[in-house]
């Protein structure tokens, strides 16, 4: 039986299938990031790129786990997946990802998709918050928008988004 961060690794992983499916389903190819980036021309414009690096506010690497790259849809969207099934660490962690968000990833839109059912009400107020006040700040001059989903969100996102 897997437990703490076995765990928390392992039902992550169900959330990130969940996004490949939701925009398989719409026609997008998954690949990895590093495939990608030694031939992108010989890849569609319909793109969810897997494990996507950046660096973050410590200045060392690390990866989120998609960007949605779409030409038709005129679409260049950063995807963060965080599941919190029970009360832990993750809410702790949360103003560090809002920092990483606005600060050093660079795509016009981010979406941090956040589920399980775990995370403490203070955590997802602050945080919904937060990315309002940004993008009340951000409409007038870079346009960049970050947005906070559950699953059921993000699936209705992608349904009106993706007709």
């Amino acid at each position: 039986m897997k437990q703490g961060g076995s765990y928390a690794n392992s039902s992550g992983g169900v959330l990130e299938g969940l996004v490949e499916f939701a925009l398989t389903k719409k026609g997008f190819t998954v690949v990895r990031y590093k495939d990608w980036r030694l031939n992108p021309s010989s890849y569609s414009e319909e793109l969810l790129l897997k494990n996507v690096p950046y660096e973050v506010l410590y200045k060392h690497a690390s990866a989120t786990e998609f960007v949605l790259m779409s030409k038709a849809y005129n679409l260049n969207t950063r995807i963060e997946c965080k599941w919190q099934q029970v009360s832990g660490s993750v809410d702790e962690k949360l103003p560090y990802l809002f920092l990483n968000c606005s600060e050093k990833m660079v795509e016009p839109h981010i979406i941090i998709l956040l589920d399980g059912g775990g995370a403490k009400p203070g955590a997802i107020e602050w945080f919904r918050d937060a990315c309002e006040k940004f993008n009340l700040n951000e409409a007038t001059t870079s346009k960049r928008k970050i947005d906070l989903m559950s699953m059921t969100e993000f699936v209705q996102w992608v349904n009106s988004v993706f007709k």
